[in-house]
């Protein structure tokens, strides 16, 4: 599906052939790429993703969430993990090389505006919709007030420095943040089991709980959650945002053929007013309201 001009498909979905601008790597087999992709850049929104033929001999294409998307310069940056010979062939190229993007998918997440205490909460592959959230929410004109927790259990995909924006809620020697994050001014924290220096040692989930523990019932009624991030770790934040009694926006990972709501691959069990339904991840959306997804039984326990 490659052509030299964007073609555009339900007025928001264009087809490009993107060229790379710049590769980063990073340890266990991370990388970031940059893409000019003007027309993706113009209409994604934090959460849309694209579909990227990593190499033409690889028909298959892989679906990657965009962390950042700049509209003026016409770019758009995604983060992956190598999985597989497609991802293996993306990380390979070089600036300059082509490939063909299907983009920007998906509906994105939809902050509250009389909930301005953000909290993003991104693990592993799931990092890139928090950081392009936060970038949105940072260059709009409200007062948002973003929390963002990152966590990893390999070395995080950028180099942690230590942050100069205090965080009361927790020990000082959890100090940790990741620098781009930093320069927005968006407070952040990392959390890992894997003995990270600066990194708190646990779950995304308990530094979450910690947080939310210290706000008052006002400031919890100003609160939302964002999350992205392997199943179990949203099932579990989820349940945090049942817990505390705020409302919570996941994004969702799944498995993509087609990408564009044709194939009927991705589909999950969604509760909706009219009872359940299967939804498609790529279409309606990857971003769902974690209570349709993980609706919870009356008097669960969460610990």
């Amino acid at each position: 599906m490659s052509g030299g001009n964007a073609q555009q498909n339900r007025g928001t979905l264009f087809v490009e052939d993107a060229a790379v601008i710049a590769v980063e790597r990073f340890p266990g087999e991370q990388f970031i790429v940059r893409l000019k992709a003007p027309q993706c850049a113009r209409h994604a929104t934090a959460g849309s993703f694209v579909h990227v033929q990593c190499d033409e001999s690889i028909p298959m294409r892989r679906p990657l969430s965009i962390m950042r998307a700049n509209s003026a310069d016409g770019w758009i940056e995604v983060l992956f993990k190598i999985v597989g010979e497609g991802l293996r062939s993306l990380g390979n190229k070089k600036p300059g090389d082509k490939m063909s993007i299907i983009g920007p998918i998906g509906h994105g997440f939809s902050p509250t505006a009389d909930r301005p205490g953000t909290l993003l909460i991104g693990g592993g592959v799931g990092i890139p919709p928090m950081v392009f959230l936060a970038e949105q929410l940072k260059n709009d004109d409200m007062d948002w007030q973003p929390l963002a927790i990152m966590g990893s259990e390999i070395p995080f995909p950028f180099d942690p420095e230590d942050s100069t924006i205090v965080t009361d809620w927790l020990p000082a020697d959890i100090n940790k943040t990741m620098p781009l994050l930093e320069s927005w001014q968006v407070p952040t924290r990392l959390a890992s089991l894997s003995d990270f220096d600066g990194c708190y040692r646990g779950y995304v989930t308990d530094l979450a709980r910690g947080w939310l523990a210290s706000r008052s019932k006002v400031e919890l009624a100003k609160t939302e959650i964002f999350t992205c991030g392997p199943t179990v770790m949203l099932k579990a934040v989820a349940g945090l945002a049942r817990e505390f009694g705020v409302p919570c926006q996941v994004s969702l990972e799944e498995f993509m053929a087609c990408a564009v709501g044709g194939c009927a691959g991705c589909t999950v069990l969604v509760e909706t007013q009219d009872g359940p339904a299967m939804k498609r991840v790529c279409v309606d959306g990857p971003v769902f309201d974690a209570a349709t997804v993980f609706p919870g039984r009356r008097g669960e326990h969460h610990a």
